[in-house]
C-alpha cells in the first residue's frame, strides 16, 4: 500500500512538472512564443546594425540616409528580414527613425520595433 501511494505521488509530481514545462515551451515571457522572441531579438539586432550604418553614413555624407541609399552604398544588404520590413524616416537629414513592421501574414499581432538616432530600440 505504501509503495502504491509513493508511486502515485511520484506520478502526480511528474504530471505537474510536465504541465509547467509544457507551458514554458509553448509560451515564453510576456505571452509570446519562443519563435516570436527569437525573431524579435534578431530584428532588434538588425535595427542596431542599420542604425550603425546610419551613423557611418552621417559621418561620411553629413546627413542620414534612406534604406535604399544604405543598400546602394552597400552598408546594408536587405530591407527585410525574418518576415519584417524595414523603413527609414529621415527628418531633414539630421534625425532618423527605422521601423521594423511584421510583413508575414502569420506574424500579425507581433510587435513593431523601431530605433532612432539615440540608438534606443522601442516596441509597440
Amino acid at each position: 500500500m505504501r509503495a502504491t501511494l509513493s508511486l502515485l505521488g511520484i506520478l502526480i509530481a511528474l504530471g505537474v512538472a510536465y504541465y509547467i514545462y509544457k507551458g514554458q515551451l509553448t509560451e515564453g515571457p510576456a505571452g509570446g512564443s519562443p519563435v516570436q522572441h527569437i525573431d524579435a531579438v534578431a530584428v532588434r539586432s538588425e535595427l542596431l546594425s542599420i542604425a550603425q550604418a546610419e551613423r557611418r553614413y552621417l559621418a561620411s555624407h553629413g546627413n542620414y540616409a534612406t534604406i535604399d541609399q544604405l543598400q546602394q552604398e552597400g552598408s546594408i544588404t536587405s530591407g527585410s528580414s525574418r518576415g519584417y520590413n524595414y523603413e527609414a524616416e529621415v527628418d531633414d537629414g539630421q534625425h532618423f527613425k527605422i521601423t521594423a513592421t511584421p510583413s508575414d501574414p502569420s506574424k500579425s499581432g507581433w510587435p513593431t520595433l523601431s530605433i532612432d538616432e539615440t540608438m534606443q530600440v522601442s516596441q509597440r
